[in-house]
């Protein structure tokens, strides 16, 4: 037997570094190894698909064991490859910022309804990680400008890096400071947050993938994990326009401990909205994402 067809080939590199996570027990073990695939052999998914049998070279080959042997450890998809999908956006992602989930993009559902296409609003993203939040609302709504704030500086290097990456650094600052401190009172028509909200006694048992790799400052939300509500609950009713709109992300079973927290701020009309998998994920006053048309597509510029 030759040389050439003892070679891994694309499909059978795919089907081999599954076999291996599956084996292991590693969640969604085809799309994690079909991106790790893509990622050492600069193939795409439709070479997969139209040219299965192209081989690998042995360089390609250790590098994609490399990154198996990694996902192995259960070090996330993000980590390995530093860069990871969220709403319409691909952001880079380091040890720094935590990697941006599905969950979140039910915050963007509810901007999108909230701020039809073509409007022009201010925003401020409180504790943007990797600027996910912000840079997707910018994405989506070109009538947007925001400001994203962190208390970490590593994490605010991440954020203008994706800013500049997306071509959307012209609509967006960002700056190192607590939550909303140093804004002037009414400021913005949306605050948005995805604040820390583990308990910090639940997080020694959270997975792998998130102990070991997402910072423990963007996890811990103090002994019950609401402390960051009763801190930014009244800092977004300071910072807020009359008729605007707020929203942060919540754990699944802190949804109306949150609403009531917002409520004591002062705020009406406060909603807890669901996420895809009809488990509670954002406190609002804005729209529900699950209810009414989803506005039209922004008209192109003349």
């Amino acid at each position: 037997m030759s040389d050439q067809n003892t070679q891994p080939t694309l499909l059978t590199a795919w089907k081999g570094a599954q076999a291996r996570l599956k084996a292991a027990g590693i969640d969604s073990p085809s799309i994690d190894a079909r991106l790790m695939l893509e990622a050492a052999t600069g193939a795409g998914r439709v070479d997969i698909l139209n040219d299965p049998y192209r081989a690998l070279s042995p360089e390609q080959t250790l590098a994609l064991d490399a990154m198996v042997d990694r996902r192995l450890r259960r070090e996330p998809v993000s980590r390995i490859l530093g860069r990871k999908g969220f709403w319409k956006i691909m952001l880079n992602v380091t040890p720094d910022v935590l990697s941006p989930r599905p969950d979140t993009e039910t915050v963007v559902d509810v901007i999108v309804r909230a701020f039809p296409p073509n409007t022009a609003f201010d925003m401020a993203d409180l504790g943007t990680g990797s600027g996910a939040i912000l840079l997707a609302a910018l994405a989506e709504r070109r009538g947007a400008r925001g400001v994203g704030t962190d208390i970490s500086t590593e994490a605010i290097a991440v954020a203008r890096e994706n800013a500049t990456n997306l071509d959307l650094n012209h609509r967006c600052t960002f700056m190192r400071t607590d939550w909303a401190a140093g804004f002037a009172d009414d400021s913005f028509d949306l605050v948005v947050s995805n604040p820390p909200y583990i308990p910090t006694a639940d997080i020694a048992g959270l997975d792998p993938e998130v102990r070991e790799h997402d910072p423990h400052l963007a996890l811990d939300g103090g002994p019950d994990g609401l402390q960051p509500y009763r801190d930014l609950a009244p800092e977004i009713a300071r910072i807020l326009r009359p008729q605007g709109v707020f929203a942060v992300e919540i754990g699944w079973d802190q949804g109306q401990a949150v609403k009531a927290l917002f409520e004591a701020a002062g705020f009406t009309d406060v909603k807890v909205v669901k996420d895809l998998a009809d488990r509670d994920r954002v406190v609002t006053n804005g729209p529900d994402p699950r209810v009414g048309p989803i506005p039209e597509a922004e008209a192109p510029l003349q």
